[in-house]
């Protein structure tokens, strides 16, 4: 269990770096590219140093992986970090852009291999996000807070489907469910989503990385859902070299037959 003055001090994080990507989105601001072709913002490198200093400030002894310093740190020296901290400062830069507010800033620790409890801002609406697996989930919005849990499944079924990342698996997955209601949304706030009882299912076939998952994950694990690799095992972190994720199935409710809908 978080100590709750953790807990609350990595909130003020969050906050903060929420304040700083609203900054640069009521202005104009340039977009550059990374090498994988993903888009990068003043807003990006504006919340990573927030997070960063925060982080460093209220736990020297945690390391951070970030998406915006990953780079800089091998997997030599991260495989021995028990205790991390997975932050995405700004999930969902393609919404940034687009001035959808379909974005979040993503914060989670990670203890052996396992995202213990996660944080997930919005910073258009304010609301966060914060929980996780065995400890329970809460959704925090204008100064009230209430716990959330998932919803038995909806018919037809509440399928998430991404607003920049659409790829032929997925689109199959989704087609041999068979009658479904659809719901685009972007970043993160779709594990949010599915903990608010909003959504039902969420595949992804296409690329994430470990910080676009870990945060979103815990929430809905703590709300009673699951995210899963396509064996059925709860997703891991930090073990592997790579920081790509594979494919997963993130659900409100497990007994779905999510197994018969895969793809060949």
């Amino acid at each position: 269990m978080i100590p709750n003055e953790l807990r609350e001090a990595v909130i003020a994080i969050a906050n903060d770096a929420a304040t700083a990507i609203l900054g640069i989105y009521d202005s104009e601001f340039a977009v550059e590219h990374k090498d994988d072709d993903s888009p990068l913002t003043a807003a990006d490198l504006a919340a990573h140093r927030c997070i960063i200093d925060g982080l460093a400030r209220l736990t020297p002894d945690i390391p951070v992986l970030s998406e915006e310093s990953a780079h800089e740190v091998s997997y030599a020296q991260r495989r021995t970090w028990p205790r991390l901290w997975v932050v995405d400062p700004l999930d969902g830069t393609r919404e940034f852009v687009k001035r959808n507010g379909e974005f979040t800033v993503n914060i989670a620790l990670v203890e052996d291999g396992v995202a213990t409890y996660g944080f997930v801002q919005a910073p258009v609406t304010g609301v966060l996000w914060h929980g996780g697996a065995g400890i329970g989930a809460w959704r925090r919005e204008g100064g009230r807070e209430s716990a959330l849990r998932v919803t038995p499944a909806h018919s037809p079924l509440r399928v998430a489907t991404s607003r920049s990342h659409r790829d032929g698996r997925s689109e199959a997955f989704i087609a041999r469910i068979g009658e479904i209601s659809p719901v685009g949304l972007g970043s993160s706030l779709k594990f949010c989503a599915l903990a608010d009882g909003e959504l039902d299912l969420y595949p992804r076939f296409g690329p994430t990385s470990e910080w676009d998952t870990a945060a979103g994950q815990c929430v809905l694990e703590g709300a009673g859902g699951a995210v899963l690799d396509l064996q059925g095992r709860p997703f891991r972190y930090n073990l592997r070299e790579t920081v790509l994720n594979g494919e997963f199935i993130a659900l409100a409710d497990d007994s779905l037959p999510w197994r018969e809908w895969l793809p060949g």
